[in-house]
């Protein structure tokens, strides 16, 4: 095993080197978010301080369902629920929906219906009216989340408090401070407090913040980087104008089609994996390639 410097910070070298966040967010689409005021372990779920094994099993009955498990707290660690509140999110790219519930005894996550919920469909909870701004804060399993995430819960908290919640891993780690919206699905990187109340603003106003978007988790990572190439090019920020259409895949080349408003555009995005393998994450015991996205054309059709 290759010897680490514990003075590496993923986040410091992927900024060094420039690389593009476009593209990079995690490919989920059905989210259980479980209130937990921790501490977190490494594996945030399977450490929890939850009784008889319940942590391994939920994690286990999640996996089979496609079901992404998070752990969420308050950024002050207070609770102010009397059990444990839970949300079911599912990031349609046209219709995301949230419910929520409060659990008196942690065994009940065992009876949320987790199929329904991979499926897209309601796992019985009630509806929630409201948007999450999640921060990652997940230090034990990378340092740069804790150290760039911790100052922009606090930001968010203070100015949309019922909104903010810090989250475990979420992915990628070297563009901490990582922020997951829900329902929506949107993850943006390289946060800091004033770049984080832009967003949320943002977002109030029904308009994308594009500069540090990592894309919209329905979607595969060529797609997210062809949504944010075509917004950033047209200069449209309004959340719903860009509506996905079609994918094919030949090779390397994703060519993807959305329509705006009347018009239909063709977007070609090439994916490959960087040719030299670096350290991506600060706890990493091995270097693994970049991955990259390059922009072929982008055509009116």
């Amino acid at each position: 095993m290759t010897s680490r410097d514990p003075a590496f910070r993923c986040a410091v070298a992927s900024g060094l080197r420039e690389e593009s966040a476009a593209g990079t967010a995690s490919t989920v689409r059905a989210f259980l978010l479980i209130e937990n005021t921790g501490p977190w372990g490494a594996d945030a779920l399977r450490d929890a301080r939850l009784p008889d094994g319940l942590g391994s099993a939920v994690s286990r009955a999640a996996a089979a369902a496609g079901v992404r498990p998070l752990l969420v707290r308050r950024p002050d660690r207070t609770t102010h629920d009397a059990g444990i509140r839970v949300f079911a999110a599912f990031a349609h790219p046209a219709r995301p929906w949230l419910e929520s519930t409060v659990l008196a005894d942690p065994h009940h996550l065992l009876e949320l219906d987790l199929a329904a919920l991979g499926q897209g469909r309601s796992p019985g909870l009630t509806p929630y009216d409201g948007r999450l701004l999640c921060v990652c804060t997940h230090g034990r399993h990378d340092a740069c989340c804790a150290e760039q995430g911790r100052p922009v819960a606090s930001a968010l908290a203070a100015e949309h408090p019922d909104a903010t919640w810090e989250v475990s891993h979420i992915g990628g780690d070297r563009f901490a401070g990582n922020l997951l919206v829900l329902p929506d699905g949107l993850y943006y990187g390289r946060m800091d407090p004033p770049a984080a109340l832009l967003v949320a603003d943002e977002l109030d106003a029904g308009r994308l913040e594009l500069d540090h978007l990592r894309g919209r988790s329905s979607y595969a990572m060529p797609v997210q980087f062809a949504e944010i190439a075509l917004r950033r090019e047209l200069g449209e920020r309004r959340r719903d104008a860009v509506r996905f259409a079609s994918r094919r895949r030949d090779g390397e080349v994703t060519e993807v089609e959305f329509d705006v408003e009347d018009t239909r555009w063709q977007v070609r995005v090439r994916s490959a994996s960087g040719s030299e393998p670096l350290q991506l994450t600060c706890r990493a015991t091995r270097d693994n390639p970049v991955p990259t996205h390059e922009l072929v054309s982008l055509e009116r059709q």
